[in-house]
């Protein structure tokens, strides 16, 4: 079986969309991605009922979720509504591995979130190093190109 034959059965045997990326890289909605970007498999983009913009040239490892919507207050009984914000990632900006992107959450071009991170819904400044959970910002780290 070829990757295409795979990639159709398993879209079928799912309710994974068809993508460009992995054929097990899980979007739903209709996020805005832009040109040579990188999904590593098991990654989750889920734009439902919200903006999610990722810019070009970025590079999203395996395992990372990038999720516009929060359901814990609806879960609780103190909403009726799943909550949904919109995520805004500029241009070359690295996600490492299990990290988590946020609903309202805006990451700077030229930044770097760390594996692991957790990613609140802030804004973050270009050229940033996100680290930890919780999270650690360092405004502008890759300014310089000494960085490693």
């Amino acid at each position: 079986m070829n990757r295409e034959e795979y990639q159709r059965y398993f879209v079928e045997m799912t309710h994974f969309q068809d993508n460009p990326f992995h054929p097990m890289v899980w979007i739903n909605g209709e996020p805005e991605i832009g040109e040579e970007v990188y999904i590593g498999a098991l990654s989750e983009i889920n734009a439902k009922g919200a903006k999610v913009l990722i810019g070009s040239h970025c590079d999203i490892a395996s395992f990372v979720s990038i999720n516009c919507a929060d359901s814990h207050r609806k879960c609780i009984g103190l909403s009726e509504e799943i909550e949904r914000k919109d995520i805004i990632i500029g241009e070359h900006v690295f996600i490492g591995s299990h990290s988590f992107i946020k609903g309202g959450a805006v990451v700077g071009h030229h930044s770097v979130i760390a594996a692991g991170t957790i990613v609140e819904g802030v804004e973050i400044p270009p050229y940033s190093l996100v680290i930890g959970n919780p999270m650690k910002v360092k405004e502008g780290y890759y300014l310089t190109k000494d960085k490693g």
